[in-house]
């Protein structure tokens, strides 16, 4: 008697993951160091000068840490409530913050002691930055004013309050002295030069802003708010370049690459986007456990830090082109050949004999119930929750067998509402999937035949016919409009493609006959 042969599962190719150069350089980043820190991370800001320490803002404390470092090296405690926006001058020599008590205080990073305190504002400072002389400071509050401070007197120089909501978010020019761009709760970004008493250039980003940041040509400006990201062309007047929309949540900061080549977005929704320049379109994501705050990039993109809600604030460094290689190798690494082809070769002597053991076969509860001829309860197998939603090309298997025996109407009918609501289910998901179309039409067919008596006896039964009537005619108008773009393309491709002359020999394009041949007489009879 013939042993039971398992049902044969068709294995389908896998779209995998398409493999870019941003793919792999993104991805070419050691595991991400965790710091716990006293409260929400609020700002993260590298010096720009070696060895590129970074500032952390969490809670009331400013920590430094080193590019390598799991510790700071530094840390400045002597503010009275929260901190905001911790900032190095572009020296690396002097640190300012904000505070929840709206004074702004200036650090030298060599010391502990506050150089400077500038108070003039009336509630917290969210926003402080350095001028490009660096002997000024822009601080911008919750009290709707913006201020520029000097540095040397520790006075005001001048207070703008054209915002009507408070000012979370600003940036200073580094080419002009004059210019900066705040960005307010009251949904506008505003551009103001220190020359004039008023704001040059008003944008409305729809949302209240979150971030920006500034391009280093200066010609364009990008603003954060809401679950949008929106490019300004400052050389246009403020004109509208894109809009992305790619997070669910609330956009929260921004960072560009140092080749300025990808703009990088955290956000509430735990997601860092990754973008091209030049296409805006998503070319990475990274992943993380809670919701973003804060976002940095090292010179060179050596370490990516970010800040989150939670506390924790996570640093990746880049893998050196020695680890790269070793991992990468090590994943190339596969058993040798000599272990798959070991005894294939031998042959057995005269005397030998030849002890065959036997191999249990181990079948699945499908297989199980088709060696019964159980067909009702091997197609119930197949069509278990699992299997229909991760392995629907199992449940097809199945039932490409029952065709095949010629049992599948015996094993589609007798169902109840439910059992026939489960099939009618599966068939709605998995119907205009090309790979499965071609057994389960035959399936939708007998299903219609067995079950019309009943139907306009279930409401479930009707809705679900319904849908699949739906689904095959929007089915049937796709097909068709891809075959009328499909007979468009090939007209366009015969116009295109260069006529040539077919060279004719001897022979007479109008009767055919070769030179010289005469032409047969009738003879009249």
């Amino acid at each position: 008697m013939a042993s039971f042969k398992p049902t044969k599962i068709q294995v389908y190719p896998k779209l995998g993951e398409k493999v870019t150069q941003d793919t792999l350089y993104w991805k070419n980043y050691k595991a991400p160091v965790q710091i716990k820190e006293f409260g929400a991370v609020t700002n993260i800001d590298f010096s720009p000068v070696a060895p590129h320490n970074f500032a952390v803002t969490a809670f009331t404390r400013i920590h430094i840490y080193g590019p390598f470092s799991q510790e700071p090296v530094k840390s400045f405690t002597r503010f009275k409530d929260t901190a905001y926006c911790g900032r190095f001058r572009s020296d690396g020599q002097l640190l300012v913050a904000g505070c929840e008590d709206s004074v702004v205080r200036l650090f030298d990073v060599n010391g502990k002691v506050a150089l400077r305190m500038f108070k003039g504002h009336t509630k917290a400072v969210h926003v402080t930055d350095f001028t490009s002389d660096s002997y000024q400071i822009l601080t911008g509050s919750d009290d709707y004013t913006c201020r520029l401070w000097d540095i040397p007197n520790a006075t005001e120089l001048s207070t703008y309050q054209e915002h009507t909501d408070y000012i979370r978010c600003g940036v200073t020019s580094k080419l002009n002295t004059n210019l900066f761009i705040t960005g307010s709760y009251d949904h506008s970004l505003k551009v103001f030069d220190a020359r004039v008493e008023k704001s040059v250039m008003t944008m409305d980003h729809g949302q209240p802003v979150e971030s920006l940041l500034l391009y280093p040509s200066e010609g364009l400006l990008v603003s954060a708010g809401g679950r949008y990201v929106k490019v300004w062309d400052l050389l246009k007047g403020g004109q509208p370049l894109v809009s992305l929309k790619n997070h669910h949540k609330t956009v929260t900061c921004l960072s560009l690459s140092s080749s300025g080549q990808r703009l990088l977005s955290g956000s509430l929704d735990r997601h860092v986007k990754v973008y091209n320049t030049t296409s805006y379109k998503v070319v990475h994501n990274f992943d993380y456990a809670a919701s973003i705050l804060s976002l940095a990039l090292a010179p060179d993109d050596e370490s990516i830090v970010v800040g989150m809600t939670n506390g924790i604030l996570s640093m990746k460094h880049r893998k050196s082109p020695e680890e790269s290689t070793e991992i990468s190798g090590q994943q190339r690494r596969r058993p040798s050949y000599r272990v798959f082809v070991k005894g294939k070769n031998y042959v057995p002597k005269q005397d030998d004999y030849l002890v065959s053991k036997p191999v249990r076969q181990h079948l699945a509860k499908y297989d199980k119930q088709l060696k019964k001829f159980n067909v009702s309860k091997a197609l119930d197998t197949a069509l278990e929750s699992w299997t229909r939603h991760r392995k629907p090309e199992i449940t097809v298997a199945v039932i490409k067998e029952l065709n095949r025996r010629g049992t599948l109407k015996n094993a589609l009918a007798g169902r109840d509402e439910q059992g026939l609501a489960q099939l009618l289910n599966f068939l709605i998901g998995n119907l205009v999937d090309h790979r499965f179309a071609p057994v389960l039409v035959t399936a939708a067919e007998m299903i219609l035949d067995i079950y019309r008596p009943v139907i306009g006896q279930s409401p479930v039964v009707d809705r679900q016919l319904l849908r699949l009537q739906e689904l095959l005619e929007k089915e049937i108008d796709y097909q068709q409009e891809l075959l009328e773009v499909l007979g468009m393309l090939d007209t366009m491709f015969a116009s295109a493609l260069p006529r040539k002359e077919v060279p004719c020999s001897a022979i007479s394009r109008s009767n055919g006959l070769t030179q010289g041949e005469a032409r047969p007489q009738l003879q009249a009879t």
